[in-house]
């Protein structure tokens, strides 16, 4: 069947611990477990661990790389080092975003065509498939290597205050010295089942809930003993559900809702990602340019709502009696107690203090813009 839903590795043990599974990206994933709020406190305030082996991870080779992958983004890639990782965006020629992704620099490496430059990619589900052909149509030709990572292997999210010590135990390691966008290969100490001892891991400090936390990409049979294990150790299983009302709180962008192709990272409020005093050119950089000399015709803001009508992607947003921008995402916080929202606005209404409003089932609840994230431990 062409349209059916994929699975990871983890699709049966998701279910038999209790995940209502849907829809999502082209995956059948687990929306919650024991519950949103319930998987969102456990993460504020303890650990959880999120199935997110639906991303895509890519590994890239050949000398000269990093300057080959400046010419897709514009945050300048020389400001990492190895062992270091950044956030960024793909552009197109219009300056507007193809995706988001982390860029990892693993440094010189030895493979079996000797000694090259590395970097690993971790890209969106949703433009996994799009964001690889791109790739390799602007990097393969130039004579660089690029092959999937993951395979039919794990990606989980431990995300926590707990998530460090967690790990600790796990592999033994010492993780005081590893920096948020760090990164290093592990090797788990062992399971229950032992199917994960020895296990190799590779692990950022990075995570998409505005907590402490990493990301862990290993083995198809390791990972599904890590999970098991995680969960018998008293972490709480986590679901796409609270992996958005976690990421909104911290502000985090979603593709496709918060930023697309036809926004520029100068209006997603991602500007701090554009570093037009670097030498050197990339897509959309001249679009970019433009921007930035002429200004920007609306910005994503964050809005607080003061009643406790929720917004949700695509209602408008109205100041007095003109419906100015529109909401993007939108959640009741959990840590908060409130109403939160993203949304773009024009440029004069994207002052800190802007009273607005956003319309719900043809009613004008209030709003105010506020300074982003909402939340920060």
């Amino acid at each position: 069947m062409a349209n059916a839903l994929k699975r990871t590795p983890l699709f049966e043990a998701a279910r038999s611990a209790g995940g209502r599974l849907v829809p999502f990206a082209g995956w059948e994933m687990a929306v919650q477990f024991g519950g949103l709020v319930v998987e969102h406190t456990a993460v504020r305030e303890r650990c959880g661990v999120f199935d997110i082996s639906h991303m895509g991870v890519l590994t890239l080779n050949g000398d000269g790389l990093k300057d080959a992958l400046q010419a897709l983004v514009p945050s300048d890639l020389h400001r990492i080092g190895p062992g270091e990782a950044c956030y960024t965006v793909l552009l197109n020629e219009a300056g507007g975003i193809r995706d988001d992704l982390i860029v990892y620099d693993r440094g010189r490496v030895v493979g079996p065509e000797g000694e090259t430059d590395e970097l690993v990619l971790v890209i969106n589900a949703a433009c996994a498939e799009s964001d690889t052909a791109w790739i390799r149509s602007q990097l393969e030709p130039q004579g660089f290597t690029i092959v999937d990572r993951k395979g039919d292997g794990v990606l989980l999210a431990l995300q926590g205050p707990e998530a460090a010590a967690r790990l600790e135990t796990l592999s033994g390691a010492d993780l005081s010295g590893l920096p948020r966008f760090g990164h290093r290969e592990l090797t788990l100490a062992g399971t229950a089942t032992g199917a994960a001892q020895g296990a190799p891991v590779f692990v950022g400090r990075t995570g998409y809930t505005g907590e402490d936390g990493f990301e862990l990409l290993l083995g198809r049979e390791a990972g599904l003993a890590l999970w098991q294990q995680l969960l018998a150790g008293g972490v709480s299983p986590c679901g796409l559900g609270a992996r958005d009302t976690l990421r909104l709180e911290a502000a985090m962008h979603l593709y496709g809702n918060d930023m697309d192709a036809s926004t520029t990272p100068l209006e997603a409020s991602l500007g701090w990602l554009v570093h037009l005093e670097m030498p050197a050119s990339f897509i959309g950089r001249g679009a970019l340019e433009r921007q930035t000399a002429e200004g920007v015709p609306r910005r994503l803001v964050g809005l607080k709502l003061s009643g406790r009508a929720i917004a949700r992607h695509g209602y408008p947003v109205r100041q007095g009696s003109q419906v100015v921008g529109e909401v993007t995402s939108g959640t009741w916080s959990p840590t908060l107690g409130e109403a939160i929202a993203l949304a773009y606005v024009p440029a004069a209404a994207a002052k800190l203090g802007t009273e607005l409003a956003v319309e719900i089932r043809g009613k004008a609840e209030p709003a105010v813009v506020v300074k982003r994230p909402f939340y920060r431990r």
